[in-house]
């Protein structure tokens, strides 16, 4: 077995003493930029790994993080973690995943021992436990640091990371409008994530700026789960006038739709057209493939640990982009 390189073989190289070393290893501050990239060039050439454990032991820091999270979407839980995980790794820092009750009356006290039994160095909340007030209370006033994933409440404070799920949602539908449709019905996620409530004000607005009414009875209410868009379309396709167009919250839901769609012979598209959102591997599995949203669920993790741990940041709140996939599941409105 090769022997790894150790710290004073670090610090003879890059002429710099083992407390140097240790600074940049551990992104902190008052190391000049031109020593800091010396040492991390030596640690590169090395294939250099601290030691978590020695590092815990040498000061008050765990290097460890942790990320909660409730979500029924495998997918966008799976990437969430890749992405926040990748960004950790390269800083220095291990990542726990923890998965939580968000609307739980005992998800203060759950995290706080998560807090105390490991000794976290910040948290990333991702939805919707972003949208505990109690729990953000708590988190302040021990002053811990946290970054929140497309958090509702308090959206001008602290570091958070999101997209503009408004417009996202109002762009996917005016692209159906575009499509000579006008019976679009919206599938909703849960009120308590903040991308349900948002996405369904993009597709009103795009309603409205096409000059269609707007039918409460074309909203359905999901779970974001593959077995509630199977019911919401089940209620959607049995009214006596169906919608030519169905719009759900995420890709899981839409999955939902077209597996009943394709039970009762329904022509997708040339009968009934059929939106997601997310983007995920999902989209592009199914028949037809679905148009979608392409939400950066992955670069989202990484900002987010990022926007934690970095010793420098170009600022607290980011939006990242998204992007309108356009694939077969919807066509232009049949006569």
């Amino acid at each position: 077995m090769a022997r790894r390189p150790t710290i004073k073989e670090v610090s003879k190289l890059a002429g710099v003493s083992f407390k140097t070393v240790s600074r940049v290893l551990n992104n902190e501050k008052n190391v000049s930029e031109e020593t800091r990239r010396r040492v991390e060039q030596v640690v590169a050439e090395l294939n250099f790994r601290p030691s978590l454990a020695a590092r815990t032991l040498a000061g008050r820091k765990s290097f460890q993080v942790g990320l909660l999270y409730d979500n029924p979407s495998p997918h966008y839980v799976y990437h969430l973690l890749a992405g926040a995980q990748a960004a950790c790794a390269e800083l220095g820092y291990r990542l726990l995943t923890q998965p939580v009750d968000a609307v739980s009356s005992a998800l203060v006290q759950d995290v706080t021992a998560l807090i105390d039994e490991t000794r976290l160095d910040g948290l990333i909340l991702s939805p919707p436990v972003t949208e505990s007030a109690a729990l953000l209370d708590e988190l302040d006033r021990r002053g811990l640091p946290y970054v929140r994933v497309e958090p509702g409440i308090r959206r001008s404070e602290g570091r958070s990371v999101t997209i503009d799920d408004v417009a996202a949602a109002r762009e996917l539908t005016t692209h159906l409008v575009s499509l000579g449709h006008r019976a679009i019905a919206f599938i909703t996620g849960p009120d308590v994530h903040i991308s349900s409530v948002e996405r369904l004000q993009g597709y009103r607005d795009a309603l409205a700026a096409a000059g269609i009414a707007f039918d409460p009875a074309l909203v359905v209410t999901g779970d974001y789960s593959f077995q509630s868009g199977r019911d919401a379309a089940r209620k959607l396709l049995d009214r006596p006038q169906p919608p030519g167009a169905i719009f759900a919250g995420n890709d899981q839901m839409a999955a939902g739709v077209l597996a009943v769609a394709h039970e009762r012979d329904i022509d997708v598209p040339g009968a009934l057209s059929i939106v997601g959102f997310d983007d995920g591997d999902l989209a592009a599995a199914v028949w037809p493939p679905l148009t979608t949203i392409h939400q950066p669920i992955l670069e989202l993790g990484r900002a987010a640990a990022e926007l934690l741990l970095a010793p420098k940041r170009p600022a607290d709140r980011i939006t990242l982009d998204y992007k309108l996939v356009i694939r077969a599941s919807a066509a232009r409105a049949s006569s």
